[in-house]
This record gives structure tokens, sequence and C-alpha cells, in this order.
């Protein structure tokens, strides 16, 4: 049974409803297949981590009174924003199929991918000039050039996938290492629509390369993530596999870093250079706190640091190795608990929705008095949103808008193609 285009689906008795990243059929089954059903909420589980994650940053206090970083902004700060870039490529993975795409096929996805890169582009373009930048850098614009690179890596298998990853954490930082060098500094704003009529190129540039999170290094993301949509995670033994991998690949990030700074020489070679162009108190803050997406571009030791939103190598391999963590965590947890997990999943079945509405809650707050009670009350307005929703819904407001879009385009342009080969058509007299 199809949904109806321009209508938002109702849940169904006895129907395995579809992911908010799945193409957009209702199949009425006997009972739900347990692996698929299983490694849905997992998926929808690591979502919600992730929209936590990003308020823990743009909400809860960074330091503690001592001047330390505090335990929400260690779990949390650049491991949040990597987690949902890796996802967004599972979600891709999962619309397309595990399959290589050709023919008719392709063609297809890749339109309802450009389609969703407008949508999502779009509104974070309109939102983005609500939003200080100082409480929260917007996402989506970024998430809307990773979407359009997506579009030819939508032939690939998993371990091509996994292989271009692995490609892209070393040499992406390399490249905008040296591209950098002769580009401006962004302005440390949220882009706006404006941007796109008076400075495209510009724009481009900074959602590429040059922004807090520029989209051709986090390509290795979204590439991790399309690997993982496109693997057998209906397998424990795959699953744990992955968690495992995600160990293996955080600690040795860890090491690579420490040994490159600490044991080859790299990190007075580095201090030597930096101070020439900042305090040492800037240094610090860059070292413990992160960057603003990328790093200095006078020396190639900056390319060993392992630091938040810095996009070297070290701090996307480590990321990939959070963020593949807490995946496996919530998929294997998703097996045995998925009624605790009911809220979290929910809430991470419409991160677009949540996200967008969490960031007009920063722009216009309604303070408790406390970062940790608007925190608390962010969260349970933004659960308890979602909980009453998909007692109703199948999808969020805007996923459905993203949806009916996608859907959309994806049936038109199947239809312009014609009847698959080999289908006879009655000719009409």
């Amino acid at each position: 049974m199809t949904a109806p285009a321009g209508q938002m689906t109702a849940p169904v008795p006895a129907v395995d409803l579809p992911h908010a990243c799945e193409p957009a059929t209702l199949r009425p089954v006997a009972a739900p297949p347990v692996g698929r059903g299983r490694r849905l909420i997992g998926v929808d589980a690591a979502r919600g981590v992730a929209l936590l994650g990003m308020m823990t940053v743009h909400i809860l206090p960074p330091a503690t009174a001592k001047g330390d970083m505090t335990l929400p902004w260690i779990l949390a700060s650049g491991k949040a924003a990597a987690l949902f870039a890796v996802l967004a490529g599972v979600g891709i993975a999962f619309s397309a199929g595990r399959e290589r795409l050709r023919g008719r096929g392709h063609v297809a996805a890749a339109a309802s991918l450009a389609v969703r890169a407008i949508l999502i582009g779009a509104v974070g373009l309109l939102v983005g000039p609500v939003v200080f930048y100082d409480d929260a850098r917007v996402i989506l614009p970024y998430y809307a050039v990773l979407f359009v690179l997506a579009i030819p890596l939508l032939r690939l298998r998993a371990g091509a996938l996994a292989w271009l990853a692995a490609a892209a954490v070393v040499v992406m930082p390399l490249v905008s290492h040296l591209v950098r060098r002769d580009l401006p500094v962004p302005p440390l704003a949220n882009p706006g629509l404006d941007r796109v009529l008076h400075d495209g190129v510009g724009l481009l540039t900074e959602l590429s390369l040059t922004g807090v999170y520029p989209a051709l290094p986090w390509l290795a993301y979204l590439c991790v993530g399309m690997a993982v949509g496109r693997s057998r995670l209906t397998s424990r033994g795959v699953v744990i596999r992955l968690t495992l991998a995600g160990v293996v690949v955080t600690a040795a990030a860890s090491t690579a870093s420490y040994l490159a700074l600490d044991v080859l020489g790299g990190r007075p070679e580095l201090e030597s250079v930096a101070l020439t162009s900042m305090t040492a108190g800037e240094y610090t803050d860059l070292l413990v706190w992160g960057g603003e997406g990328t790093t200095p571009t006078d020396t190639l030791w900056w390319l060993a640091v392992l630091a938040p939103h810095t996009s070297t190598p070290a701090d996307l391999a480590f990321t990939i190795g959070t963020s593949l963590v807490v995946l496996g965590v919530a998929i294997l947890l998703g097996r045995v608990a998925a009624t605790a997990l009911t809220p979290l999943t929910r809430a991470g079945s419409m991160p677009l929705t949540l996200y967008v509405a969490h960031l007009l809650m920063v722009a216009a707050p309604v303070t408790t008095g406390s970062a940790v009670g608007d925190y608390a009350a962010q969260v349970a307005i933004l659960v308890t949103f979602a909980l009453l929703w998909r007692r109703r819904f199948s999808r969020g407001p805007l996923e459905h808008l993203v949806w009916w879009a996608t859907s959309r385009t994806r049936a038109s342009v199947l239809a312009a193609a014609g009847p698959p080969p080999g289908r006879h058509v009655a000719m009409r007299t």
C-alpha cells in the first residue's frame, strides 16, 4: 500500500513503517522482521544521541569553575556533529538500497538526493541568520553540500566506500591545508540566503573548505556512513565488529597524534611557528577547545593535532571511531531494550524537525535561570513533541516535506524514463 503523495502518513496496524530515510512505501507484514526493525531502532537511537549532543554544546557551559572542560563537553564537542554526518551517510545508503544503482534507478536516486540537498540547504540558510553564531553553528547548509557530493557515490559498494573514506581522512585535510593558504577567512556568522545571491562563490568555498563543518574533509564521515548503511546490520556479528573497529580507529588516531607531536618532535616545531602569529593563550585554546572547522596553514604539523572541529586526519579518524562505537552500541541495545529507548528513538526519527526547533529555541530563549535547567526544558519539550507526533504520524513535519518532494522527484524521473526493459505497454487506439 503506498501512502498518498500529499498527506502525512498515519500508522497502520500490522504494517512495517518505513524509516524516515527509506523509500516511502508501507508494506503489510505478518510480523516485523526481527533484524530490520531493530536495526532501524538502533539507528534512530544514535540520531537521538547526536541531537542531544549538539544541544549539549549549544546550551551547557563548556568549562568548570576551575577552567577545565566539563564532562558533557568532553563527550559531545566535535563528536556529536561527526555522528550526525556519519548518520547522514547511513540514511543515504538506506534510501538508495544496499546494491549499487545503475541506469534509471541511479538517475532517480541522484535527482531525489539533489532535491533533498536543496531543501535542507534552504532550511539551514533560512534559520541561520536567526541564530547567533556564538550560540550555535548551523550545520544544515554544510549537509546540503555533503548530499551533493554523495551523488556520484551512490554506485559504490560498501568496501569501496570504506577505502574512499580512509583516503579522504588522509588526503582531504592535506588538500584543504594547501588550498586554504590562498583563501580568505570566512565570516564568523551563520550564512543566510543573501549569501547565495551576493557571494555564491564565497559561500560555496566556506561550506566546502573554510567553514566550521567543511564538506570536503567531512566527506570521510559520509563515506563511512554509506559503507555502514550498505553493510549487513541485521547480523549481530557485523555490528559487534563495527563497534570494535570504532574502538580501534579511535585508539589509533590518538596514538598517531601522540607519536607525531610528542615522539617525533612535532609539538616544539608546531609551537615555534604558531606563536609567531598567535598568543600563547590562543594557541593553547585551539589545542584544547578546538578550532572553527580548520587549523592555521603556517605549518604542516597542524595536521597532526587532535582537537575538536579541526578537520585534521587525527580529528576525522578519532570522531569516525567514536561515531562507529555509538552507532554499534545503539544498534545492539535496540535489539534488547527497544522499549526503554523509545524516547530516544522517537526523537531520532525526526532529527531535522527537532534540530530546527532547538535552534529556534536557542534564538529566542525562555530561560529557567540555569543552563542545566534550559537544557532539561528543551529536551523535555522536544522529546514530548516527538512522542506525541509519532502516535499519529510516521515522520516529523519537516521530514514529511522532504520525503514528499524527494519521492515525487524519484517517481517523476522513473516515469519519464518509461517502463522497464521487457515490459510491454498496451497501445491506446
